[in-house]
Parts: C-alpha cells; structure tokens; sequence
C-alpha cells in the first residue's frame, strides 16, 4: 500500500521515482537557487530526444551526485516500516473495538451500542470521504494523513527534508493524491474491520451472550423499523436476522432461546460485512486501480523550475552555461570509465597554459587537442569528449600557478571521458607550488602514479601502448 519501487534503467529508479525525484530537485532549486548542472545536462541531451526524458535524466544525475536517490529509499524504507505499525495497531484497535462492544457475557449487549460502536466511526470517516468530491480536496483520509505525518516525525534526514513536499505536490496537480491516500486509508480501516470481525467470531464462539435493546423515548416499533432496514442487505445475501416478534421481545429481557441468540449474531456480524467491510474492500480496489496508473503521471513542463532548463536542454542554438557558485565538496577524479568502440585514441590539452610554454610538443601518435583557456573552449572540448571518449588522456597544467577549485572540478570532469587520464604539471619557474599542487590534486583522488612532472614521462605514458 506504499510507494512501490519499480525499477528501470539497469535498476535505477523507475518512472514514478524518477518523476518524484524531478520534482525535489525543482523545489530545491527554487529555494535555493540552480545546481551546478553542466556535466548532467551534457549527459541528458545525449540520452533522449523528448523534453521530459532529458529532464527526468538530468534529475536521476543530479539526485545521485546529491545522494538523494539513497534518501528517497530510505524514506520508503521507513514509510513501510510506520505503515506496518501502524497496521498492527489498527488490528489491535478493531480487535479490542469487538471486544469492548460485546463485553465479558456477564450482562446482555446493547445492539444499539453494538452497531454502533463497530461501525459508528468508520461511517463517518467513510462519509466524509466521500463529501470530499463535492468540494474537490482529499480530506476524509485521517488515517492516510496521520501515516505521512507520523512518517515525517520519525524520519528526519536533511537530503529528504523535501521528498514529502514535492511527492505530495506532484500528486496533488495529477489528482492522484486523494486515491493514494485514499489506499492508505480505506486498507488501514478495512484492516480494522477485518479484526473486529475476526474478534466478534471468536467471542461469540465461546461465550454465550444475551441481545437487548433499551430506549426510553422511541417507541418499539420505530426499534423494529430500524433493525429492519439495517438488515435486509445482510438478508438478501443469507443472513439470518431476527424477525418482528423477536426485536419486539428483545426489548425488556435478553430471550434465552438459541434461536433469537443466533439471530442477532447473524445481524451484526452481516452488518459489520455489509456496511463495514464490503465498502472498504471495495474503496481499497478502486483506489489501488487509480494508485497502479501513476506510472502515466507526466510532468507539468509549463511550470516555471521545467520552463528555464527548456533551452539548455533542447537548445537552438548551443549555449555556454551559467557560472554556479563552488560546490562544497569536489567531485572526484573517474579511474577507467567503460568506453565504446569508438575512441579517440591519446589525446593532449592543455589548461589555460601561458604564452611562455613552448606548445604543442611533438607527438608521433598521440593528438593535440590544443589549449582551453575559455569557457567556450571548455564546452566544447567536454561536448567532443561526451560524444568520443579518449583512451589516454593527459591534461598539461601550468603548475607555476596555484590550483583552484575550477581546475580541479574540470580535471576530474575531464576524466570521466577517458579510459585512463593523467595530468602532467609544467613547473617552470613554479617549482614551489608541486608540492601544492600534488595535495590539491590527492583531494580528488588522482592517484600518485598518474601525476607528471617530468616532460618524458608524461609524453611516454601518453604515447605507450595500452596496458
């Protein structure tokens, strides 16, 4: 009765995961300003041709740099865990509810009291539920709603704080909302119902009670009227309820005869079915049939978060980007991605190196990818390498300058198109900063062997054949 985990994309999250997380991660921009989302977008455009299959990719990437995809998880994690305690207690409830109603045996049960307690509250809720689709909200769904508010209590995690915000929202705008928690709901109280009835079963196998009913300003005849309305549903199905001289006699002292005894059984038991639980089993169909075509839910593009990425997505003309603030923590150098078949062999560039460098070196195989000094050439050697990885890569650097945290994010961005990638450091008068720039480049994860400062070593590791 939760959120079910369909997967896709090699076990990834599946479309109404995807959709869910598309959606947190638009409330998280509109709070807190745009991602910084150059590599994802890159990848999105690469993966589908339709606007909504490049913003769900883009999401699914950004939501796994973030980590959000673990949290979403995790938040299912313990929606089910509360929704089986919750259960359990309902159970509980509905089982102490029959109990309550018909009492130890030792003095005759109220009918009136009895049908009312077992089904009293539950025609409530139910009516309200269904006063609902006159005014269009999703209220008469208590148990639904105490269920995500109690999940929300006991599951605090900053990366979920808006999984509940944008899941709600989402089915809200889809008209989903009321039959999700309408699921919840009506399978929590058919729960309920269920155990009362498991309980009146066994009570009233192994006890003997006595039926009354008592007024003090109706008269018999309107008691008789009201028994025998609420029970010839029950009847038209097979219950045997209790006739007119049997309701009439009930109302001094509890007949003896095991006769009028089973027949007031027979009439609460096939009221609690008939009024009870049959419209629940049949609420909690309908609404799991709505709950089961949420994967044809589809995004809202024309809301202002999907408008903006329109351009940068399915661009007209190829754009550069906005400059995003430093993220917290760098992204992490990528050791031997799995490549294509196509590959463009050894490839040189160099990083915003001086006019004093002597460049290119010579080559015999490798290629020169020439110099990336601006953000332009940046894009656009990212856009050649996402579309033709390298197998070797080696990034120049001019080490005389102290790294900083764009250098570092390009390196390792860089990486994730080569199968092996490598950065050479040209020290020249900057011999001093090595030892800097060695500790900037350990931070994300460049291994030892794959920094070069000597000039043959890296053109020699460029230039060697595949190992």
């Amino acid at each position: 009765m939760t959120l079910a985990s369909d997967t896709s994309r090699s076990g990834e999250s599946g479309g109404f995961e995807r959709r869910w997380l598309a959606e947190t991660i638009r409330l998280q921009e509109e709070r807190s300003g745009p991602i910084d989302d150059a590599d994802a977008v890159r990848q999105a455009r690469r993966a589908a041709p339709q606007l909504e299959a490049r913003i769900l990719e883009r999401a699914s990437l950004l939501a796994e740099r973030a980590k959000l995809t673990e949290a979403l998880h995790r938040w299912q994690g313990h929606a089910r865990w509360t929704l089986f305690i919750l259960a359990l207690l309902v159970i509980l409830g509905g089982a102490g509810t029959a109990a309550s109603v018909l009492g130890d045996g030792s003095r005759p049960v109220n009918v009136v009291w009895a049908i009312g307690g077992l089904l009293g509250i539950h025609l409530l809720s139910l009516l309200l539920w269904l006063s609902s689709f006159l005014v269009n909200t999703p209220d008469g769904t208590a148990l639904g709603r105490f269920w995500l508010w109690l999940t929300a209590r006991l599951f605090r995690d900053p990366k979920a704080a808006l999984l509940p915000q944008s899941l709600a929202g989402m089915l809200s705008r889809s008209g989903l909302m009321r039959w999700w928690l309408g699921l919840i709901s009506h399978g929590l109280w058919l729960l309920a119902l269920l155990a009362a009835l498991a309980g009146l079963l066994a009570l009233l196998a192994t006890r003997r009670y006595g039926f009354v009913w008592e007024t003090t300003i109706l008269s018999a005849d309107t008691f008789v009227a009201m028994v025998d309305l609420l029970g010839r549903l029950p009847a038209a199905v097979g219950f045997v309820i209790p006739d007119a001289a049997t309701i009439a006699a009930s109302g001094g002292n509890a007949l003896a005869d095991e006769a009028s005894r089973r027949a007031w059984s027979a009439w609460l038991i096939g009221c609690l079915l008939i009024y009870g639980i049959a419209p629940r089993l049949l609420l909690t169909g309908v609404s799991l049939w709505f709950w089961r075509r949420r994967e044809q839910l589809r995004l809202d593009l024309s809301m202002p978060g999907y408008a903006t990425l329109r351009e940068r997505l399915m661009p007209s003309v190829e754009t550069l980007g906005v400059q995003d603030a430093s993220p917290e923590q760098l992204p992490s150098f990528h050791l031997q991605p799995a490549l294509g078949s196509d590959s463009l062999g050894a490839v040189l560039i160099g990083l915003e190196l001086p006019d004093e460098i002597d460049w290119p070196p010579a080559l015999s195989k490798a290629r020169d990818a020439g110099i990336v000094a601006s953000r332009a050439e940046r894009n656009r050697l990212l856009e050649t390498l996402s579309a033709t990885p390298a197998e070797r890569l080696l990034i120049a650097c001019d080490a005389s300058q102290s790294p900083d945290r764009g250098t570092l994010a390009l390196i390792s961005e860089l990486s994730r198109y080569a199968a092996h990638c490598a950065v050479w450091l040209i020290a020249g008068r900057g011999v001093e900063r090595l030892a800097l720039w060695h500790e900037s480049l350990a931070t994300i994860d460049l291994p030892a062997g794959l920094r070069f400062d000597d000039r043959s070593a890296a053109l020699a590791w460029l230039e060697s054949p595949d190992d």
